[in-house]
C-alpha cells in the first residue's frame, strides 16, 4: 500500500476529488434525483464511495445499507458503523441470511462461488428496493481493478446507476481513502468481499493489488506491447494470466448483446445520448 514516488498510479488527490464532486452532483441531478443509496460492507471501496457521496451531495442525501450474512466478519459491521458515525448519514441493517438460506438449504451441493454470487445479487436486490422506496440512485462501489479482472458478480456488486470509483485502481482508492479520512481500521485490513470466512481478494486472485494495478495501468492505460511489459519486469506467466482474466470477463463490462433484426437496434446503431430530447 506504500507507493513509491515513481509509481504512475499516484493520484493528484485534490484534483481527483474536485472532479468527483462535480461528477456526482451533476450526474445525480441530471437523472432527476437528489439522493443515493450505498451498500456499506466495511471495506475501503464502499467507504470511499460513501465519503465521496456525502462530500458532494450532503449527508442528508446519502442512505447507507449494511447487509451482513451469518458468517460475515463482526469487524466488517463495526467498521461500517464507524463510517456512518463519522459521516452522519442515515443507515439501516438488512440481514440477508433469512433471504438466501432457503436457497442454500435446497441446494446442498452449492460451492462457495455459487453461494457468493447469490449473496452479492441478493444485496443488490435490497439496494434497488431501497432505491425505489427512497427515490434514490444506487451508488456503485466497484473499482477499476475489479472491473478489468472480472472480480465482480454480474448484476451483483458491479450493478449500479452511477459509480464514482469505477475508473480508479484499488491502490488509488486507498490513496483517496487516506485523503478523505476513512478510518485506518478499514484502510489497513486485507481487502475481502466477506462472502465466506477467511476469504481475501488477493489470496483468491493469487496476486497483490500493487503489482496487478501497475500491470493493468501499463496494459490498459498505456497500451504497452508484451515486450515493453517484460522490460517493466512482468513475467510471461503473469501477463498471460491477466490477459486471460480480462478477456474472459468482457461480458461483465458490456450491456447485454442484442441480435440485430430491425433497421435500428438499441446499443448497435440507435445510440442517442441519454439526455436526447431533453
Amino acid at each position: 500500500m506504500n507507493l513509491a514516488e515513481h509509481n504512475p498510479l499516484v493520484l493528484p488527490v485534490e484534483q481527483t476529488l474536485q472532479i468527483l464532486d462535480v461528477f456526482l452532483r451533476d450526474e445525480v441531478r441530471r437523472f432527476g434525483f437528489q439522493k443515493v443509496v450505498v451498500g456499506l460492507s466495511g471495506g475501503v471501496d464502499s467507504a470511499v464511495s460513501a465519503y465521496l457521496a456525502v462530500r458532494a451531495l450532503g449527508a442528508q442525501n446519502v442512505h447507507c445499507v449494511m447487509m451482513p450474512y451469518t458468517t460475515s466478519s463482526p469487524a466488517s459491521l463495526t467498521d461500517a458503523e464507524l463510517v456512518v458515525i463519522k459521516l452522519g448519514c442515515s443507515v439501516e441493517v438488512v440481514e440477508i441470511t433469512p433471504i438466501v438460506e432457503p436457497l442454500f438449504i435446497s441446494n446442498p451441493d452449492m460451492n462457495n462461488l455459487r453461494r457468493g454470487n447469490i449473496m452479492a445479487r441478493t444485496r443488490m436486490i435490497v439496494l434497488y428496493d431501497r432505491s425505489a422506496k427512497l427515490g434514490a440512485l444506487v451508488l456503485g462501489t466497484s473499482n477499476k481493478t475489479e472491473g478489468l479482472l472480472g472480480y465482480t458478480t454480474q448484476f451483483g456488486d458491479n450493478a449500479s446507476a452511477i459509480n464514482p470509483i469505477g475508473d480508479l485502481y484499488k491502490t488509488q482508492v486507498w490513496q483517496l481513502a487516506k485523503a478523505l479520512g476513512v478510518p485506518d481500521s478499514i484502510i489497513d485490513k486485507a481487502p475481502s468481499a466477506d462472502l465466506w470466512a477467511g476469504q481475501t481478494d488477493e489470496q483468491e486472485m493469487g496476486i497483490s493489488y500493487p503489482v496487478v494495478d501497475r500491470l493493468l495501468y501499463y496494459m490498459v492505460d498505456c497500451v504497452l506491447s508484451e515486450s515493453e511489459l517484460f522490460e517493466h519486469g512482468f513475467s510471461f506467466e503473469l501477463l498471460q494470466k491477466i490477459k486471460k482474466m480480462i478477456a474472459r470477463s468482457q461480458y461483465k463490462r458490456m450491456t447485454p448483446l442484442i441480435a440485430k433484426i430491425g433497421q435500428r437496434t438499441i446499443n448497435v446503431d440507435f445510440r442517442y445520448p441519454r439526455d436526447w430530447g431533453s
